[in-house]
């Protein structure tokens, strides 16, 4: 097996023998995919272009905790860090009002692990821009649990359309937006005044 890059495409390629970029090709080719493993149950608060704060309770009945671990089930903690993905995406969503199909982590640096988080237990995430421009985004995101660190990244995040690469799939951009408008719908619940 051989050994390129760094991060998820080495180990993708030593795993699978298989380039990063191809695995990504095949994921956009895919024209009707879904989030299907959502890791954000609420979004609290939302500022365009400045931060998002969303929330996973984790639940014992997620099937990962009956392997991750046996009699000391935890949320595995790149799914904390994909937590704190999802909620950057939603975060490039609505700043850039639903314009793009897709968002994609294309790196993940300085992540800190400092606790569990565990059945019963509400992840608290909240991802701020640091930088951004057309189509990256560069945020600091962290996680809480009852107000200790959990987990903490800087994240850059990329966003683009199927269409970019092949003008056919314009509509399965068009289908994916609207899904995606949908789903945040569902999610957004903004903290009111009482």
């Amino acid at each position: 097996m051989e050994w390129r890059g760094t991060g998820v495409e080495a180990v993708l390629i030593r795993r699978y023998s298989v380039p990063f970029r191809d695995l990504r090709d095949q994921y956009l080719t895919e024209a009707d995919v879904d989030v299907r493993f959502s890791l954000i149950d609420r979004i609290d608060a939302i500022e365009p272009g400045e931060s998002v704060t969303a929330l996973k309770t984790l639940s014992l009945a997620e099937e990962y905790l009956a392997d991750h671990f046996p009699g000391f089930p935890v949320m595995p903690g790149v799914l904390m860090v994909e937590s704190l993905v999802q909620a950057g995406a939603w975060l490039m969503r609505q700043t850039e009002e639903f314009r793009y199909s897709a968002v994609l982590l294309k790196e993940a640096r300085a992540v800190r692990f400092n606790n569990f988080v565990s059945p019963g237990k509400t992840l608290r995430v909240e991802c701020k821009v640091k930088e951004r421009d057309e189509k990256t985004y560069t945020l600091l995101g962290s996680g809480t649990v009852e107000g200790a660190s959990a987990v903490s990244a800087r994240l850059t995040l990329e966003q683009f359309n199927l269409a970019d690469r092949d003008p056919s799939l314009a509509a399965s951009d068009e289908r994916r937006i609207q899904k995606l408008r949908e789903l945040f719908d569902a999610l957004y619940h903004p903290k009111t005044a009482d």
